[in-house]
């Protein structure tokens, strides 16, 4: 059989079902809420920690997705797009639950410098996403993962268990690749101080 293009066929059909939801066609943009509402919901609920308002947050953020599609120019990639949304709509609504009195998290925004050399993992550290596969350490690390900050805990979800780039990492939200360093850096620092005897008793 002779082989196929070298272009990623998923990302063609991105491309293609963003051009026909542009001209107004809901099925088109419904293939899209169906291949992408996990991944969403998957964001949302890491940032909330809570199913229900995690469900309307990324319901919010496709509606706001289709009122948006017609200015998406496909300079990027859909799924960065979407998360861009995504990310703002969980964000202002972490913000009125802050304003409200509601909030619990420790909300640390300042932007941190990490000397050029600086270990982005620290000695020891297992990844999130190595250490979720462990049924043992998973609500343990689960916990952890809650108890960062918005902007850490969202960066070592989008890097760790998604699996994004710096890049797509600094498009989502909006910020600068150094910042997302940085943020991974303490994010982890963080999560290896809260699991220390997690780590300690498993080995």
């Amino acid at each position: 059989m002779p082989a196929s293009p070298a272009s990623d066929p998923d990302e063609v059909e991105d491309i293609e079902l963003v051009k026909r939801s542009q001209t107004g066609d809901m099925r088109a943009f419904d293939a899209l809420v169906t291949r992408y509402r996990g991944r969403v919901y998957a964001m949302t609920y890491h940032l909330v920690q809570n199913e229900t308002e995690a469900w309307d947050l990324a319901q919010e953020a496709f509606i706001k997705a289709w009122r948006a599609i017609g200015s998406f120019k496909l300079d990027a990639s859909f799924y960065t797009w979407l998360y861009r949304i995504s990310h703002n709509v969980t964000y202002d609504w972490l913000r009125k639950r802050r304003i409200q009195g509601d909030g619990e998290f420790d909300d640390e925004r300042t932007d941190h410098r990490v000397a050029a050399g600086a270990e982005a993992v620290p000695t020891a550290f297992v990844a999130p996403d190595v250490a979720m596969k462990r049924a043992e350490l998973g609500q343990r690390i689960h916990e952890a993962i809650a108890q960062l900050s918005p902007d850490h805990r969202q960066a070592i979800v989008l890097r760790e268990v998604e699996g994004m780039s710096y890049d797509e990492i600094a498009a989502v939200m909006g910020t600068s690749i150094g910042t997302v360093m940085s943020r991974l850096f303490y994010a982890r620092k963080k999560l290896q101080e809260l699991l220390k005897d997690t780590y300690e008793n498993a080995t």
